[in-house]
Order: C-alpha cells, then structure tokens, then sequence
C-alpha cells in the first residue's frame, strides 16, 4: 500500500501576485454599511488615490451627518465632523487655516443637496480650493430612506409611497449640473461604482481632483452615482442594473466643466 505523501510549497509573499490588498490608509475596521452599498467603494477609492499619491499625512476630510458620517471608521487620515449639512462650511475653515493640506469632503445626497445647498453652492462660488465628494444614491439612507432632492421621479420612498410626484414634489435636483457653471468651480465630473470600469474612472476621477488642488485654482466636484440596496428594497446586484437602467439617464456620466489646457499650463 502506498504511503501518502504532502508536498509542501514555500512561496514568499513578495514573489505572489498580490490582487487585491488594504491600503494602510483604511484602517482594519468591521464592515458596518449594508451588503452591496456603493460607499465601502468609495471609500475604498478614496483612500487608494491618497496613499498612491503619499498624501496620508497631509490630508484632512470633513464627513457630516448621514452614511457618510462614519467614514472616519474606516479612514486612517485626520478626519472631522460636521453638522448636517455643514461640511462644505467647516472644510473651508480647515483648509484657510491650513491651506498647504489635501481637503475634501465626504457628503451623501441629502446632506449636500438638501440641507446643505446653501453652504455647497456659496463655498464652490467662492472657489474654495478643497475636493467636495458627492454620494448620489437618491435616497436619504441612514434615517430610513426618505425622499431625497436626488429622488426620482416615480422612485418610492418612504415620504413617497406612491413614487415622487413633479407637481407635489418637484424635480429630482441636478446638483452636479447647478453648480457647474459657477466661475469658482474649477473641475467638475459625474462618475459611478457600479461597474469595474466605473470604478477605475472614479479613482481616476478623485486623483485628478486632489492634483488640481495644488493648483489653488478653485474648487473640484465629484458626483459618485451609488446604490443603496436596502432603502431601494433590492438585492446588490439587481441594484446595480437598476441604476444602470434608471439612475445613469437622469445622471448621466462624464465630465461637466474641466480645466483647458491654457489653465493648466498657466497655474
């Protein structure tokens, strides 16, 4: 009878092909968002375009009320937090006060676009040098999915049992498209996680808007369109399609107002 023999294989880990590792710049923290939510991938995004760039120690960024408030759980830089809706305000405090460091903030739809228009609109008219980041996933998601000014028209809600209604509601609000005409609005784009492809132009997306930033021209934008599978009442991957099909024509991708190439040159 033959004995059974094993064959041990010593391979070091710097000659395997590392697919898919944590940046030091998230911290080894438990997963806390709903299965198939768009955030993990931002924030994964994020943080990847920060320690690509070397930027750990010199970026700060501002999370307010909503999802996005725990985004200093899993971020390893200098966070801060902001009442709802006031992150565009207290970024623009932080980055006055210390302006040779990468800031941006982290907002959902109802923070920014509802509650915090204001502060939003008149910190990009200003041009304030700082990156603002912007979860679309047309629902208020922490509190119960409400609707938000990103709801669609005919979306359920729990505010909009019967779908969201023009004349009772008005219309879903295009914040990337208000506030890309104004002139402290210097990089302005709409990208999305639902896909890999749209994935690797939102990273590409957000390490643009950090390289903008040293150029002290004004403010970058960047509209992420996500999902939120539990307030939509869908699986992850069903939501993913149902962006594709519902989200992406109302939203659609691409870049909404770039530096030319005389700006560029001349910063």
């Amino acid at each position: 009878m033959e004995e059974n023999t094993m064959i041990e294989v010593d391979i070091a880990h710097d000659e395997m092909d590392i697919v898919c590792e944590r940046p030091d710049t998230l911290l080894d923290a438990r997963m806390h968002y709903c299965p198939g939510c768009g955030h993990g991938v931002a924030h994964r995004v994020i943080m990847e375009v920060v320690a690509e760039m070397g930027i750990q120690d010199q970026t700060i960024g501002v999370a307010p009320v909503g999802c996005s408030v725990f985004a200093y759980h899993y971020m390893n830089i200098d966070m801060q937090e902001a009442a709802h809706g006031r992150a565009c305000a207290v970024a623009t405090g932080i980055k006055r006060v210390r302006p040779d460091k990468f800031v941006f903030t982290y907002q959902g739809d109802g923070d920014l676009a509802a509650i915090g228009t204001g502060e939003t609109v008149h910190a990009i008219n200003r041009g304030e040098n700082m990156l603002i980041v912007f979860i679309n996933n047309a629902i208020y998601g922490m509190t119960g999915g409400q609707m938000a000014p990103t709801t669609l028209i005919g979306q359920k809600s729990t505010t909009s049992p019967y779908g969201r209604e023009v004349g009772f509601n008005g219309h879903p609000l295009k914040i990337t498209d208000m506030i890309a005409p104004l002139p402290g609005a210097f990089y302005v784009t709409r990208t999305a996680v639902n896909t890999p492809a749209n994935v690797r132009k939102t990273k590409k997306a957000i390490q643009k808007a950090f390289e903008y930033q040293k150029l002290n021209r004004g403010t970058c934008f960047v509209e992420v369109v996500s999902n939120c599978p539990t307030n939509w009442g869908m699986p992850p991957q069903k939501s993913n399609e149902w962006l594709s099909e519902n989200m992406l024509p109302m939203y659609p991708l691409g870049d909404l107002k770039t530096p030319s190439k005389e700006e560029l040159e001349n910063a």
